[in-house]
């Protein structure tokens, strides 16, 4: 495609949508070719190289400040789009996750998983399609960039770890706003939710260690069963959310993990817990720890054993849509898509490392519809049975466009 030249902001928005229709089967060709080849958080080596291959095609330079992933930059030739020593006027952050779960694919698509065990069940692939599909359109549109694009494709957002890499290799460094959008379930096709306030939980990690007395598992009174106080620690955490937080309070307690016991016939003498807390408020956040601690003590000694929280981990904080970059995105959304285009979404607790820009940068993460049922796209999040609506990946590489093109003109 020919580069344009600047143009009003009407003939910008147009123009977006007139590449946008060019592109389309690109983008969805490339969702496919993801989705059929996924790797997990920080095996990412194929996923960064064939990325690489799209960028050297489309003469964007990039660098790999890591193992896998990388950062690309769309230098604007705006005429005030860098100062005389070379600082852009503003830069913008556009992150896509590009990790997959270890999850078994169950589709039955022809582009699906080729790697046994591996799945893009939380559409990582689509957020790297739509955004090639927006720098296919910016790279095009040059004249119109006030500034500097910075795009990370980021590994490892399944382990909350990626953001934290990328941001120490440097790729915040010197950013003015951070954008991010998400394929989601729960949202209408062909609407994007962008509202301001949390739209994401903060997400923690914990273990619980239990110690008991192993004995005969017929002869129970000699020892005190580890199984037992697991058991009823599972259940006792869940009168955190309904007894010790206020009713107006997200918040969720979940034991994913139990493991005891080494024979049917002995009473355990050891087992551990793991799971993972979701909230909302700082406040709930802060009590979290302190409250699981309490319970696992208290309840295993009354069954005549110990149990230690012998981890918690804070792995992301709260994604929290800055009020006026919301405004922005919303405007953006309405500009490609019409008002039809604006989704409403009360927001999840999931966790998203693009917390960790949003700690360091204003900025907003957008949901990209993808829910329709007459197509069977209606499975949750790391479903086995995950699929998504390909009609809307060109509206969020659309979206991605308009919001940096508007961004960087203020």
């Amino acid at each position: 495609m020919e580069t344009h030249a600047a143009h009003t902001p009407e003939q910008i928005t147009s123009t977006i949508q007139s590449l946008a229709a060019q592109i389309e089967p690109y983008v969805i060709e490339q969702r496919r070719y993801f989705h059929a080849h996924p790797e997990l958080s920080l095996q990412e080596f194929q996923t960064t190289e064939a990325i690489a291959r799209e960028l050297d095609a489309m003469g964007i330079p990039y660098t790999r400040p890591l193992d896998t992933g990388l950062v690309a930059t769309l230098a604007g030739t705006a005429p005030d789009a860098y100062a005389a020593d070379g600082t852009p006027r503003r830069r913008i952050l556009l992150r896509a996750d590009i990790d997959a779960l270890p999850v078994t694919e169950r589709t039955g698509e022809e582009f699906a998983s080729v790697n046994d065990g591996v799945m893009h069940a939380c559409g990582h692939d689509c957020h790297i399609a739509m955004m090639l599909g927006a720098l296919r359109i910016l790279s095009t549109m040059t004249d119109d960039v006030h500034g500097e694009i910075r795009v990370v494709f980021q590994p490892s957002e399944e382990n909350g770890s990626g953001a934290k890499l990328m941001i120490g290799a440097g790729a915040c460094d010197g950013v003015d706003g951070a954008f991010a959008m998400h394929i989601w379930s729960e949202v209408d096709a062909g609407t994007i939710s962008c509202e301001p306030g949390p739209r994401m939980a903060n997400t923690d990690w914990f273990r619980i260690d239990i110690e008991g007395t192993s004995c005969h598992g017929a002869m129970p009174q000699r020892g005190a069963d580890a199984i037992i106080a697991a058991a009823e620690i599972v259940n006792a955490v869940q009168t955190i959310v309904s007894r010790d937080l206020n009713p107006y309070e997200p918040a969720v307690v979940t034991i994913g993990e139990i493991h005891g016991g080494t024979a049917r016939n002995v009473i355990a003498g050891s087992a551990y817990l793991t799971g993972t807390v979701r909230t909302y408020s700082d406040a709930a956040h802060d009590l979290m720890p302190g409250l699981i601690e309490r319970i696992c003590t208290h309840t295993a000694m009354a069954l005549g054993a110990e149990a230690r929280l012998t981890d918690y981990t804070i792995a992301n904080y709260k994604v929290e849509n800055d009020d006026e970059a919301s405004a922005r995105c919303r405007e953006a959304v309405t500009k490609v898509l019409g008002r039809a285009g604006i989704g409403s979404y009360r927001g999840t607790l999931s966790g998203e490392d693009f917390s960790e820009y949003l700690r360091r940068v204003p900025g907003v993460l957008a949901f990209v519809g993808t829910r329709n049922p007459q197509i069977g796209a209606t499975w949750a999040q790391h479903s086995c049975y995950y699929k998504v609506d390909e009609s809307v990946l060109v509206q969020g590489s659309m979206l991605a466009a308009q919001y940096a093109l508007d961004f960087l003109a203020e």
